[in-house]
C-alpha cells in the first residue's frame, strides 16, 4: 500500500485494516460470505497440518504439497480481490461485479494445478493451449492481486524479471541468455514447483499460516492486553517507564502479531501518549514504539514469516534458526531498552506513580523469587515429563495432557482471585500503574500456549507445522473454556453466555488469522516469479559477476551493496518478499565472494543478514508504514518519526555486519558453556556501549573523544580477532603430506578449511576457501569421499577427479579438475579473547571519568 503523505490524513485503524486485512466493509450478506471463506481457509490449514488426514486416508485422499499450495493460493487470491479495493476511489461498502469475476477466475487459475493434477502429471513439459493461457491469466491476476494488497513496487520487480525471461537475447553480453518461449516460461512459472508454486508458497501454506493463526487466537483470547498491562505494572514506575514498557510489551506482542504495523497500533495506543507525558518528544515516542514493534519479528520463538523460509532455503531445522537468531535478538532489545533509559536520563524524566507502597528491595526480592520459582518449576517439569515418557511409553501422552489441563485450571483459579485491571485511558490527566502482583497473576494461563509451542519445537523436536498445530489446538481449548471456568470460580454462572462469547472469540480469531495471511500468501506467490526466473535463466550467476565488478571483490563493500539493495527493495516490498528476492539473488554471491576472500560465511549468517535489513522496510523513510502509524498516534511528523526510528534501529543495522565476520554471535563454533557465557556477556556489553556511544551519554554527557573510544571498545568486544589478525594470521596452511595427515587426524564428523584452485567450466580461474565436512575416521581419500569428492595425489596437491551429484562438494561449487592446494589449521597464537582486557580497561577509564564528572555536575533527581 502507498504511504500517506501527511500525518493529518492518517486514520490509524484504517491504515492497519488497509495493510493487513483489506479495507473493504461490504454488506452483511457478502461480509458473512467473506467470513465463511476465511474461516474455511483456517480450518483447511489446520486439517492439513494435523495427523487426521493420515488417519482417514481411506476415506479422504491425502493432499500432496503441490495440491495444498494451489488451494492455499486460491483462497489468498479470492480474498485479495474481495477484501481489497482496486484503488482509493473504488467502493468500500460493496464488492463490484468486476471484482467478483476477478476473484472467481483468479481462484480457478490458482487452483488449476490442483483441479487438473492427474492430467498435468501425464503430460509433463507438454502444455496444451488451455494450460498456457490459464497460466498467463493466472500470473496477470496474481500480479493485480499483489498490487492491491502490497502496492505497485512488488509488481514492478516481478514484471522486470518476467521481461528478462523473454528479452534475454537482446540483453548486453554480461546479462544475455537464450531466452524462453511463452510455453516454456508459463509452464515453468505456473505448472511446476519451480516458480509460483515453489518453496516460498510451500512455506506459507505449511508453516507461516499456522503461526499467524496461533498469534491471532492468542490476541483474541486477551494475551495482547495482558502483555501490555504486565509490562506497565513491572516497568512503568522506572525513569522513562512508559518507553521501557513499550519495548518489553512489543517484544512480547511480537509473539502474537506478525505485522509490525498492527503491533505499533496495539501497544502504541497506550505507550505513545504516556511516553509523551513523561517527557519524550513525539518523534521519540513514536520511534521507540516502531523500533520495538519491528524487532518483534526477530525475537524467537515466533519470528517473522521470513524466518520460516530459512528452514527451506538454508536446509536446517527451525530450532536451529531460533538458536542462531536468539543472541542478536536479545541484545538488540536490551540495547533499545538502554537507549530509552539514556534518553530519560538526558531529559531528567520520571516514571509513573505506583498504586502499591512496597519498597524497592521488597519488589526485587519478589521478582527474584518469581524467576527462581519459574526456573525450578521448568526443571522439575522437564525431568518429570522425561521420566514419564521413559517409564510409560505411549501411555505417557494422555497423562501429560491431563497434567497440562490441571495446570491450566489451577492458573485460571489464580487469575480468578485477582481483580480485573483494565488499563486506564492513557490520555487521562492521572494515570496510575496497575499493581504488579495481581496484574501478572491474572493471565499466567496465556503463557501455557507459548510453553506448549516451545516444548514441541525444542524438546520434542517436532516440525514447525506440527508444533504450531498442537499449540493452536491448545489455544482453541483455552478460548472455549477460559471464560466459563473463570466465571465458575468467581461465582458467575452465566455459562451459556460465556461459552457463546468464547466461541465467538474463536471464530473471530480464525477469520482474522486468515485475513492476516492474504498479504503473505500473494507475496510469497509473486516472489515465486522471481525465483522461477532465476532458475530458468541463470540470472543468479549474472548477479554474482555484477556485484563482484561493482565491489571490486571487496567483501565489506559487497555487503554494503547487499544492505543497500535490501533497504531500497524494502521501501516497496514487504519483509517476506524482500527476503525471498534478495536471498535468492544475493546469498550465493556473499558465500562465493566470501570464500574467494578466505572468509567462510555460514549460509544461516547470510540469510539472517538479508532478513535483518528486510525488517528495516517498515522503519525506513519515506515509506515506512509502521513509522506513519506511530506518527499518527503521536500526532507528529511521520518523516521525522521515521528518521528517529531509523536512528534508534542502528543497533539492528550493525549486527548483521558483525555476525558475518564473527559467527560466534550466532552461537556457532563455541566450545563449552564458559565460552557461550563469555560470548553472550561481551556481546551484550558491546551493544550497550554502542548505544551509549551513539546516544552521546553514558554516566554523563560524552565528549567527542569518549564517543570514539566507546565505538572502538564496542568493535573490539564484538570482533576481537580483527586486531589479532593484523599481528598473526588465524590459520596456518599445510601442504603435501602434512595436509593428508591433517585430514586423517581430524576428529570424526568435523570439517576442514581447505583452499581450492582451478579453472571453472566458464574458463575463469578460481581460488577460494571452503569448509569440507569429513565423515568417520579413515584415510584422506575416504574422508573426502564422504563429502562427494574423488581425489588423487598430484604433486603437493590433491586433484579432484570426480564430484558426486547433489553432494556437499557440488553445493560448495567444487568442480572436476580443481586442485586442493592446502589445508588450514588454527594457528598457535594467543586466544583472541585476551583483547577483551585492554577493551575493558579503556571502558573502565571512561566510566571513571564520566562518573567523576557526573558527581561534580548538578545532581539528577531520582
Amino acid at each position: 500500500m502507498n504511504a500517506p503523505s501527511n500525518v493529518a490524513d492518517i486514520d490509524v485503524n484504517q491504515l492497519v485494516e488497509d495493510n493487513d486485512t483489506g479495507g473493504r466493509q461490504p454488506g452483511p450478506v457478502v461480509a458473512r460470505l467473506l467470513m465463511g471463506v476465511a474461516l474455511a481457509w483456517s480450518l483447511f490449514q489446520l486439517w492439513i497440518a494435523s495427523p487426521l488426514p493420515y488417519m482417514v486416508s481411506n476415506l479422504i485422499p491425502v493432499l500432496n504439497d503441490t495440491q495444498t499450495r494451489a488451494i492455499h493460493l486460491a483462497f489468498a487470491v479470492f480474498l485479495a480481490f474481495m477484501a481489497y479495493p482496486a484503488s482509493k476511489r473504488s467502493p468500500r461498502d460493496h464488492v463490484p461485479l468486476l471484482d467478483w469475476a476477478l476473484a472467481l477466475v483468479g481462484a480457478f487459475a490458482a487452483s488449476y494445478i490442483f483441479v487438473f493434477y492427474r492430467e498435468l502429471a501425464t503430460r509433463p513439459g507438454q502444455p496444451t493451449p488451455m494450460d498456457v493461457w490459464t497460466a498467463v491469466l493466472g500470473i496477470v491476476l496474481l500480479l493485480e492481486a499483489t498490487r492491491r494488497v502490497l502496492g505497485l513496487p512488488m509488481v514492478i520487480v516481478a514484471l522486470v524479471f518476467l521481461t528478462y525471461t523473454f528479452a534475454g537475447p537482446y540483453m548486453p553480453d554480461l546479462m544475455a541468455h537464450k531466452g524462453a518461449s511463452l510455453d516454456r516460461a508459463m509452464t515453468h512459472q505456473w505448472l511446476t514447483t519451480e516458480g509460483v508454486y515453489g518453496v516460498a508458497l510451500g512455506v506459507s501454506s505449511g508453516f507461516i499460516f499456522l503461526f499467524v493463526l496461533f498469534g491471532s487466537l492468542l490476541d483474541k483470547a486477551g494475551a495482547g492486553n495482558y502483555f501490555i498491562k504486565s509490562a506497565f505494572a513491572l516497568l512503568g514506575h522506572m525513569r522513562g517507564g512508559p518507553a521501557k514498557a513499550a519495548v518489553v510489551s512489543s517484544a512480547a506482542t511480537g509473539v502474537i502479531s506478525g505485522s509490525s504495523i498492527a503491533n505499533v497500533v496495539t501497544t502504541g495506543t497506550f505507550t505513545i501518549p504516556l511516553m509523551k507525558r513523561v517527557g519524550y518528544r513525539g518523534d521519540q515516542a513514536g520511534a521507540v514504539e516502531v523500533s520495538s514493534s519491528v524487532n518483534g519479528q526477530i525475537m524467537p520463538p515466533v519470528m517473522g514469516a521470513a524466518a520460516f523460509l530459512m528452514v527451506e532455503y538454508v536446509g536446517i531445522p527451525y530450532v536451529d534458526v531460533m538458536k542462531h537468531a536468539f543472541l542478536p535478538a536479545v541484545i538488540s532489545y536490551i540495547a533499545l531498552f538502554y537507549i530509552v533509559h539514556l534518553e530519560a536520563l538526558k531529559a531528567n524524566m520520571t516514571g509513573l506513580p505506583r498504586r502499591g507502597n512496597s519498597t524497592a528491595s521488597q519488589r526485587l526480592v519478589s521478582f527474584l523469587m518469581t524467576v527462581a520459582g519459574f526456573i525450578v518449576l521448568a526443571g522439575i517439569t522437564y525431568y518429570v515429563i522425561g521420566f514419564l515418557k521413559s517409564a510409560l511409553g505411549d501411555a505417557a501422552t494422555a497423562l501429560i495432557g491431563l497434567g497440562l489441563v490441571a495446570v491450566y485450571v489451577a492458573l485460571l483459579w489464580v487469575g480468578s482471585r485477582q481483580p480485573e485491571l483494565p488499563l486506564d485511558d492513557p490520555n487521562a490527566p492521572v494515570f496510575e500503574l496497575p499493581e504488579t502482583g495481581p496484574t501478572v497473576k491474572s493471565g499466567l494461563h496465556y503463557l501455557l500456549s507459548v510453553v506448549v509451542l516451545v516444548w514441541c519445537l525444542m524438546v520434542e523436536r517436532l516440525s514447525p507445522a506440527l508444533s504450531a498445530f498442537w499449540a493452536t489446538l491448545f489455544m482453541i481449548f483455552v478460548m472455549l473454556t477460559q471464560k466459563p471456568i473463570i466465571g465458575f470460580f468467581r461465582g458467575d454462572h452465566r455459562f451459556g453466555e460465556q461459552v457463546k462469547a468464547g466461541f465467538q472469540d474463536l471464530i473471530d480469531g480464525l477469520v482474522t488469522g486468515a485475513r492476516n495471511m492474504i498479504g503473505i500468501g500473494v507475496a510469497t506467490a509473486a516472489a515465486g516469479i522471481i525465483v522461477g526466473t532465476v532458475s530458468l535463466t541463470g540470472v543468479g550467476l549474472v548477479m554474482t559477476e555484477v556485484v563482484e565488478i561493482l565491489s571490486g571483490g571487496n567483501l565489506m563493500l559487497m555487503l554494503v551493496l547487499v544492505a543497500v539493495i535490501s533497504l531500497i527493495l524494502g521501501m516497496g516490498l514487504p519483509t517476506t518478499a524482500n527476503y525471498i528476492v534478495v536471498s535468492t539473488l544475493m546469498a550465493p554471491v556473499i558465500v562465493e565472494l566470501g570464500a574467494q576472500s578466505g572468509l567462510i560465511v555460514p549460509l544461516i549468517a547470510v540469510h539472517l543478514f538479508v532478513f535483518y535489513f528486510g525488517l528495516m522496510a517498515d522503519v525506513t523513510p519515506p515509506v515506512g508504514l509502521a513509522s506513519f502509524a506511530a506518527a499518527a498516534i503521536a500526532k507528529h511528523d511521520p518523516i521525522k518519526t521515521g528518521i528517529t526510528a531509523f536512528y534508534y534501529s542502528m543497533r539492528t543495522a550493525i549486527l548483521p555486519f558483525l555476525f558475518i565476520f564473527n559467527t560466534q554471535l550466532l552461537l556457532i563454533g563455541l566450545d563449552g558453556p564458559l565460552h557461550v557465557i563469555l560470548t553472550m556477556g561481551t556481546a551484550l556489553i558491546a551493544m550497550l556501549v554502542f548505544a551509549a556511544a551513539t546516544s552521546g551519554y553514558f554516566f554523563a554527557r560524552s565528549r567527542w573523544y569518549e564517543s570514539i573510544a566507546l565505538l572502538l571498545v564496542c568493535f573490539t568486544l564484538f570482533r576481537p580477532g580483527f586486531w589479532l589478525d593484523m599481528v598473526h594470521p588465524p590459520f596456518d596452511e599445510l601442504r603435501g603430506e602434512a595436509m593428508m595427515q591433517s585430514i586423517e587426524a581430524a576428529p570424526a564428523n568435523t570439517g576442514k578449511r581447505v583452499w581450492i584452485e582451478g579453472m571453472n567450466m566458464d574458463g575463469k580461474d578460481i581460488r577460494k576457501g571452503a569448509l569440507i565436512p569429513l565423515g568417520a575416521p579413515g584415510d584422506a581419500k575416504t574422508r573426502l569421499a564422504s563429502a562427494g569428492l574423488t581425489v588423487m595425489p598430484d604433486g603437493d596437491t590433491l586433484m579432484v577427479v570426480g564430484v558426486k551429484f547433489g553432494s556437499t562438494a557440488e553445493k560448495l561449487g567444487i568442480e572436476q579438475s580443481f586442485h586442493i592446494t592446502s589445508v588450514e589449521v588454527p594457528a598457535d597464537r594467543p586466544a583472541k579473547e585476551w583483547l577483551f582486557l585492554p577493551a575493558f580497561a579503556v571502558l573502565g577509564l571512561i566510566v571513571f571519568l564520566q562518573r567523576r564528572r557526573a558527581k561534580t555536575a548538578a545532581p539528577v533527581k531520582r
